[in-house]
């Protein structure tokens, strides 16, 4: 529940306040400001009611602290009718809003909604500021095989549910966006998601990053900073591989899904926040367990619902989709006007076996429309690596076996794919550019380039 701090030295306007709210809020007393600071400092209220005349200090002077010391709390000020200037100054110095005595008991309760509503949306700035705009859904998530089917009812079944997930799957097969999938398809789609890869943060810095730190914990600590469990109150926190994190963490993890609630590294207090927690690992947590290095009792917290993502060579047929999908999605960022993928290269691509799964698949693409001039992707603008072909079999051996360098290698894969499309076209050049997916200028800038002589091939093939 959130919590509401009224600091009046009259005994009847704290009761009066206390009665307005308690029924929707944990409301807390100071008839001073010392009081005050002692609330302020056990349990950060969410608001504070603040009387501008108080008899040890005077209300403005305390609101100037409380934002010195960084407080998220967000300030109203309590005043007499006479003295409304005051607290406009007071707005100025920070303070959110003003109520006057005598009260009017929905006008503060629409004050205070209005205020826990701006904290909210401040808290989630704080964190989108940090995140690139993205579009979420079952669009990211692209297939039609039976395995993806069942993710995706998967993730409609257990979308709306409280149940923490745990997500396994080799790297690259897209673990973040069935976690975005199921955060989006939830009842707390309008509130936050938050994500952190567990291995991406020193381990010294992984505390605070999830649990937020208070001024001076550690050195270089000059201001508070809430931690990513705090950020995503009310929404999802995604946790990507977790498998990477210490056994100390896990231990405050573990916590947090027992008692819900957690301290900041350096604080006392007890914060609770309601967060739907989803995990993510790419290594198999029993083995993780026998090697003592992950806690058993966390694992069977976070697998309350798995959910095994496939490697892209066991899902096949989702491949032709999936390089729809991106190829529609590079040629809008990037302007092109790439048709698809050739027949041949459709052939390598199926047969490849991708260890970086899809990822691996969407940043070849973003390579090939990239290098392609608007027409189908050839062989010759894949990489050298994803090629089995008998005939370029030779290059790829000479390249790894060091008798020639990688640019050598790429420039006889490209003059012999050139020659044989001139072969092909019966030497008509802009025949063989169509075949290519070039231009007629351009495949006459590589022959340039490579050195190689339409008629000399002509001859050679008579």
């Amino acid at each position: 529940m959130r919590s509401v701090l009224i600091v009046d030295d009259e005994v009847g306007t704290r009761e009066s306040l206390k009665l307005i709210l308690k029924k929707d809020y944990d409301v807390l007393l100071a008839k001073d400001a010392e009081e005050a600071f002692l609330q302020i400092k056990e349990q950060t209220p969410d608001v504070i009611l603040l009387d501008i005349i108080l008899p040890d200090q005077d209300g403005l002077r305390v609101l100037e602290k409380i934002k010195k010391n960084d407080s998220d709390s967000i300030i109203i000020m309590i005043t007499a009718t006479k003295t409304v200037k005051t607290a406009v100054e007071a707005m100025k110095l920070g303070a959110f809003d003003y109520i006057t005595k005598p009260f009017d008991m929905d006008e503060l309760r629409l004050i205070v909604s209005r205020a826990l509503s701006t904290q909210a949306l401040q808290k989630e700035v704080q964190y989108l500021r940090e995140e690139v705009d993205r579009s979420f859904g079952f669009g990211d998530l692209i297939g039609k095989s039976k395995a993806m089917r069942e993710i995706f009812s998967l993730v409609r079944q257990v979308a709306d549910s409280k149940s923490t997930i745990l997500v396994m799957g080799e790297s690259g097969t897209g673990k973040e966006l069935v976690s975005r999938a199921i955060h989006f398809h939830s009842n707390r789609k309008t509130q936050p998601f938050v994500t952190i890869n567990c291995a991406a943060i020193p381990e010294t810095l992984i505390e605070s990053e999830l649990f937020g730190h208070e001024r001076g914990a550690f050195t270089h600590a000059i201001e508070k900073k809430l931690g990513r469990f705090e950020i995503a109150h009310q929404g999802t926190l995604f946790l990507d591989e977790i498998g990477e994190l210490s056994l100390t963490t896990q231990a405050k993890i573990l916590r947090f899904l027992q008692e819900r609630e957690f301290n900041r590294v350096g604080g006392s207090k007890t914060i609770k926040v309601d967060v739907r927690l989803i995990t993510a690992t790419n290594k198999d947590p029993n083995q993780l367990i026998k090697q003592g290095r992950f806690r058993e009792d966390l694992y069977y917290r976070i697998n309350v619902v798995p959910i095994v993502l496939p490697p892209l060579r066991d899902r096949r047929e989702d491949i032709p989709l999936l390089l729809d999908h991106f190829i529609q999605k590079f040629n809008s960022e990037n302007n092109k006007h790439v048709k698809g993928v050739s027949e041949e290269s459709l052939a390598i691509l199926m047969d490849y076996d991708w260890p970086g799964n899809v990822r691996e698949l969407e940043n070849l693409i973003e390579r090939a429309v990239t290098l392609t001039s608007n027409g189908y992707i050839q062989p010759n603008e894949l990489p050298l690596s994803l090629i089995h072909l008998p005939e370029f079999e030779s290059i790829k051996e000479s390249v790894l076996g060091g008798r020639i360098s990688l640019v050598e290698g790429e420039e006889k894969f490209e003059r012999e794919i050139i020659q044989d499309a001139l072969k092909k076209a019966n030497y008509v050049q802009s025949h063989a550019a169509d075949m290519l997916g070039i231009s007629r200028r351009i495949l006459k800038y590589k022959m340039d380039k490579l050195g190689i002589s339409q008629f000399q091939e002509r001859d050679a093939a008579e």
